[in-house]
C-alpha cells in the first residue's frame, strides 16, 4: 500500500515537472520584451558595457595580451559610441515626428481651453468629457442640459 502511494506520488511529481517543458509556448505566455528601437539600443549598450568590464578584468588578471586588450577595447568603445549616436538620433526624432508631436500638443491645449458647460458637475465643478452621465470626480449625476427636464 505504501509502495503504491509512493509510486503514484512519484508519477504525479514527474508529470508536474515535465509538463512545462513539453508545453508549447502560448501567445502572451512569454515575458514582455521592450522591442522599441530605443530599448534595443539601450540593451545592446548595456551588454557592451558588461563586455568592457569583463575585458578589463581579464586584462588585469593577465588572461589576455596587451595588444589584444587594446584592439578589443577600441572595438567595443567604437561600437558603444555608434550605439549612443543612434540613441540620440532616435530620441531627437525626425522632423515629421516632431511636427506630429507639436500638432498633438496644440490640439490638447485647444481641447483643454474649450470648456463644455453642459457636462460640468454641479456638485464639484469638475469638467467631464462629453458623453458622461455621472461625474468622474465625485460620482454625482450629470443632468443633460440639452434635453428639457420633466417637471
Amino acid at each position: 500500500m505504501l509502495v503504491g502511494l509512493a509510486f503514484v506520488l512519484a508519477i504525479g511529481l514527474a508529470c508536474f515537472v515535465v509538463t512545462p517543458l513539453l508545453a508549447t509556448e502560448k501567445e502572451g505566455g512569454a515575458l514582455p520584451v521592450d522591442v522599441t528601437p530605443l530599448g534595443d539600443l539601450k540593451r545592446r549598450r548595456l551588454v557592451l558595457y558588461e563586455n568592457l568590464q569583463d575585458l578589463e578584468f581579464e586584462y588585469r588578471s593577465r588572461k589576455i595580451a596587451a595588444d589584444d586588450y587594446k584592439a578589443l577595447r577600441d572595438a567595443y568603445t567604437a561600437e558603444a559610441a555608434q550605439l549612443m549616436t543612434a540613441s540620440r538620433e532616435i530620441e531627437r526624432g525626425s522632423t515629421e515626428e516632431s511636427f506630429i508631436e507639436r500638432e498633438v500638443a496644440a490640439r490638447r491645449v485647444r481641447r483643454k481651453s474649450v470648456a463644455v458647460p453642459d457636462y460640468t458637475c454641479p456638485k464639484c465643478g469638475f469638467e467631464n468629457p462629453l458623453p458622461v452621465k455621472f461625474c468622474g470626480e465625485c460620482g454625482a449625476k450629470i443632468e443633460d442640459r440639452k434635453k428639457p427636464t420633466k417637471g
